[in-house]
């Protein structure tokens, strides 16, 4: 999903696309690339596809127990995500929202444009399942977030969302400690003269936009919600939000 948006923060004004984290792994320009090129580290990969495959079993899980046939929203979403989880069936029906159009590839797959703040063409109670994975922390400011959790319970009659804790050390976009702490324009400072690794390689208009969000704020714009909790060395990862189930 895609949001163009204007920020201003600490006297830095920052115009421009944000990408979901699926987009994240860039340059920030060709000259850094040339000066510091991405080293890729197989220890953080390792625990990145350990975590993915835990995520994709839960929301598996929580997906087949449910009668069909199923109709579900995908806020954010790729097929390629459903096909994984072999969820293009013929009693499944899936409808993706982003923000730029996408083609459909499977029969049973709509795709429509749209804002996850605002899904004002969609009804209430159309989906079984609304589904939004990494996506509440790239939709703007805590009013846009609630907006977004407003959305997803209205449209939906379960829903399951994934978001990184904001209090977990290391932040996972540029994995640099207390990354999400940082004032915007240290957080620029940091990301061009920090040699780039994996997530580090990152756009800059993207820093003034990620905005991670803790238990306590998730539980509050998704009342009465159970949480998933993402554990890594004993500490909350990332949570997974849902309810209906």
């Amino acid at each position: 999903m895609i949001y163009s948006i204007s920020d201003c923060t600490n006297n830095v004004c920052v115009e421009g696309i944000v990408y979901k984290r699926r987009i994240f792994v860039q340059t920030i320009n060709k000259a850094q690339v040339d000066s510091a090129p991405v080293v890729r580290q197989p220890w953080s990969a390792s625990v990145a596809i350990n975590f993915r495959r835990k995520r994709l079993a839960f929301f598996k899980s929580l997906i087949e127990s449910l009668p069909r046939p199923l109709n579900i929203l995908d806020v954010g979403g790729t097929q390629e995500f459903w096909e994984i989880l072999g969820f293009l069936q013929d009693d499944i029906h899936l409808t993706i929202l982003n923000t730029e159009p996408v083609e459909a590839k499977f029969p049973n797959v709509t795709t429509i444009v749209g804002d996850a703040r605002d899904m004002r063409e969609l009804k209430d109670k159309q989906f079984e399942v609304v589904v939004s994975n990494a996506v509440i922390e790239h939709v703007g400011n805590f009013k846009q977030q609630r907006q977004m959790a407003e959305e997803v319970q209205r449209v939906g009659k379960r829903y399951i969302v994934q978001t990184p804790n904001r209090y977990f050390p290391i932040e996972p976009h540029v994995l640099i400690p207390f990354f999400q702490f940082f004032p915007l324009k240290l957080k620029i400072f940091t990301a061009t003269h920090t040699p780039n690794w994996g997530w580090k390689a990152v756009h800059i208009e993207e820093l003034s936009t990620i905005r991670l969000m803790s238990e306590k704020e998730l539980r509050s714009v998704f009342p009465g919600t159970r949480i998933f909790k993402e554990n890594f060395l004993g500490l909350s990862k990332s949570f997974i939000l849902y309810k209906g189930w």
